[in-house]
């Protein structure tokens, strides 16, 4: 969930050559309210939307999607209010993050998703609503069960907002979502946040959209038992309690899934390298559930 990102470019159908060598465009489609959402997109083969999570941008999981290039059309967007896409606008709730996934869906003829926390919310609503979803893999959905995840911090998370303190902010929202170097000093995070992010910190207003996803699906979550896709659970070994609460209620209510843990990741697994990520890892594994 505190994801660390580079910011994406603005250009609207630029291209560009990963590491890996492949041909990346970027583009651009209109949800349903009219919010334009921008996307990248790599590769060849069927296509797979990549959902990102908080504090993150579509460029937040490249090398997974070149890591998947060569068997996949990958497609990454900018969830609203992030990167190349619009505002949140007025009356945000799950189901415009939705609304913005079936354009993409529509848009892309694809029915394969992948989604990390938030985002991975996200995917289980998605696949909820709309039939056309053949299988999702999910990494860390941050579900409350019974409570499990508390969003107690988020008021404090929210002053420090409003007073413009991102640091500050991003402090709580660690020690709340017991993140990455949580049970340190608080003047020392705020010292590493500044260092390692930079003007990213401007991505820090964009978590209490986050969190408002895991507070509409506290008492809802159940639902997803309806879910007629084939899913796959993802999760690293060394990541928070709550977050293996949350899969270990999925696991039990889901009709199709499969589960797989990864020894010695935590809620980064799935990122960029250089902010813990192993993406050729997960992709090997996201490669033999789609294919």
């Amino acid at each position: 969930m505190i994801q660390a990102l580079v910011q994406t470019s603005k250009k609207r159908d630029s291209k560009r050559k990963t590491a890996m060598n492949e041909i990346v465009t970027t583009s651009t489609v209109k949800s349903k309210d009219g919010t334009i959402i921008g996307y990248r997109q790599v590769g060849r083969g069927p296509g797979l939307l990549l959902v990102h999570g908080g504090l993150e941008t579509a460029e937040s999981h490249q090398q997974l999607a070149d890591e998947l290039s060569s068997h996949f059309t990958v497609y990454l967007s900018d969830r609203r209010g992030r990167g190349m896409s619009g505002s949140f606008g007025e009356g945000y709730t799950i189901k415009k993050e939705v609304e913005d996934i079936e354009a993409l869906l529509t848009k892309t003829a694809t029915r394969l998703l992948f989604g990390l926390s938030s985002g991975a919310i996200i995917c289980l609503q998605a696949a909820l609503s709309l039939p056309t979803i053949k299988k999702i893999a999910i990494y860390e959905p941050p579900l409350s069960i019974n409570g499990s995840f508390s969003l107690d911090w988020v008021p404090a998370f929210t002053r420090e907002v409003e007073k413009g303190d991102e640091a500050s902010a991003l402090v709580v929202a660690t020690r709340g979502t017991q993140q990455f170097g949580h049970t340190l000093p608080g003047f020392l995070l705020k010292g590493m946040a500044r260092l390692m992010l930079g003007d990213m910190l401007a991505l820090v207003p964009t978590f209490q959209y986050d969190a408002q996803l895991v507070r509409e699906t506290q008492d809802t979550w159940q639902n997803f038992k309806d879910i007629q896709a084939d899913v796959l659970l993802l999760g690293g070994s060394r990541s928070p309690a709550y977050l293996k609460t949350a899969l270990d209620a999925l696991e039990k209510h889901l009709p199709h899934v499969k589960r797989v843990e990864f020894a010695g990741l935590n809620h980064g697994g799935s990122g960029n390298k250089n902010r813990g990520g192993r993406p050729a890892l997960v992709a090997a594994e996201l490669s033999r559930f789609f294919l």
